[in-house]
């Protein structure tokens, strides 16, 4: 009875999600229950959860976690302050001419935005509302054009500076130390959540460049799909408009080379870099003449809930990591994992499909505090890079969130997309994008220098 007591807690917890429960709560309570329950019949020693106050002391005093609420109040000042409106409209005029130029120009802010902001949510649901209601007037299919938001608005996932790596820096990083002690390893070495961002950067600027070039596809054969802007209706080119785009395209830009150029460069590490982000953004408010009393209460107000919300379900996914270590969950995963046909690969593999499928019903915070806790330590004592796991889950979890039924970006775009735009047209249109990021995970696994090469040339 006791080797099923780490499966029942798994299945009590999911049965509690189920039934609509909040996720910490669900995790917390539900771990507890059965903590109890198991003390009760001999089965778990308290003394695991005895060391829960350790745990929460080390989360309140982890410098790398400061980040979260830096960066959160980045992200949410820059949506308010209407630089995704101004970088989209620019946009659209500079690629406008051309077949595919609106579609481009989305990708594009997207990027940019997934660079400013790192907040998924809020990337999907601000080009919903500004992008899509231009392209369908602009006579775009349907399907290409909502493709198009959804895929870019994931870029979040990927594109540093991102709330995901982050987070997964974090427990990657303890993972890893946990990994080479199990070996015998007692000098062990450590990752960054620097070394995170860097790794991310080529497969994330590669997925945009598969994003764009699937748009100049869709102008070549199928060219009324994605029409151009008519002349009558485009600007001209003229220096007025050149400096139109400097002034909407510099101050970003700026932003994200103070941010990323001082990670890169050594000059700040990512919590310190978030510090100049946040200032930037409400630099950039400020040019925009959004910054008002009213605007930075309610900044600060979505800061605190988001970061709320993240370290309640950090403090109920400890408990239920503290609980299933002590049923003796963790040697059960290391043992199914290491038994497994295939060895690492298979192990691999099999983590990566149960990671996309609970990216179906769990939130990436979540999965990266209670999933990546239990999986990591092995698939590292298997030697594999820390870096190089951690933008395979990163953009694991991107195509899980696009891909219908459940994917949440189809959800945020559903929720502000038009009655006449059908959710089988979203469907359809999120389908190419599914596969180029299914092709960036399969060159990853097959080169993992994508991945692992730029932070050995940064930090040696």
């Amino acid at each position: 009875m006791a080797e099923l007591m780490p499966i029942l807690l798994v299945l009590a917890v999911g049965i509690v999600l189920l039934l609509g429960y909040p996720v910490a709560l669900s995790l917390g309570g539900t771990a507890l229950a059965m903590a109890l329950i198991g003390e009760w019949f001999g089965y778990f020693d308290p003394a695991f959860i005895a060391a829960l106050p350790n745990r929460v002391y080390g989360v309140m005093t982890n410098e790398t976690l400061i980040a979260v609420p830096l960066f959160v109040f980045m992200g949410v000042m820059l949506e308010r302050s209407r630089v995704a409106e101004h970088l989209l409209d620019t946009m659209a005029l500079l690629f406008g001419p051309m077949r595919g130029g609106l579609g481009i120009s989305v990708t594009v802010v997207g990027m940019l935005l997934a660079a400013s902001t790192g907040i998924v949510g809020a990337t999907v649901v601000t080009m919903g509302l500004l992008s899509l209601p231009t392209m369908l007037k602009r006579h775009y299919d349907p399907s290409v054009a909502a493709g198009t938001i959804c895929a870019s608005g994931t870029l979040g996932q990927i594109i540093p500076p991102s709330i995901v790596l982050v987070l997964l820096g974090d427990v990657l990083s303890s993972a890893y130390q946990q990994a080479q002690l199990d070996m015998g390893i007692f000098s062990p070495e450590t990752v960054s959540v620097g070394d995170l961002f860097v790794g991310a950067l080529i497969p994330g600027l590669m997925l945009v460049a598969g994003y764009i070039a699937y748009m100049l596809g869709v102008a070549v054969f199928r060219p009324q799909a994605v029409p151009a802007i008519p002349a009558a209706e485009r600007p001209r080119h003229d220096a007025r408009f050149w400096l139109r785009v400097l002034q909407v395209l510099l101050p970003p830009l700026t932003l994200i080379v103070a941010v990323l150029g001082s990670i890169l460069y050594g000059i700040a590490t990512p919590t310190e870099a978030a510090s100049v982000g946040a200032v930037g953004a409400l630099l950039l408010a400020a040019s925009h003449r959004q910054l008002g009393v009213e605007t930075l209460f309610a900044v600060v107000r979505q800061t605190t809930i988001v970061t709320s919300m993240v370290f309640l379900i950090f403090i109920g996914a400890a408990i239920f990591s503290l609980v299933f270590r002590g049923f003796g969950g963790d040697e059960l995963v290391t043992e199914f994992l290491s038994d497994l046909p295939g060895g690492t690969v298979g192990a691999v593999a099999l983590v990566m499909l149960v990671l996309f499928l609970l990216g179906f019903i769990l939130d990436f915070i979540e999965i990266t505090f209670v999933v990546v806790p239990i999986v990591g330590p092995v698939l590292l004592a298997m030697g594999l890079d820390p870096v190089w796991l951690g933008v395979m889950i990163a953009i694991n979890l991107q195509t899980s969130f696009l891909t219908p039924p459940f994917g949440f970006s189809l959800f945020y775009l559903r929720g502000v997309a038009p009655p006449a735009l059908r959710t089988s047209q979203i469907y359809w249109g999120v389908a190419p994008f599914i596969l180029i990021q299914l092709l960036m995970l399969a060159l990853l696994a097959l080169f993992p220098a994508l991945a692992t090469w730029l932070p050995h040339q940064v930090y040696q």
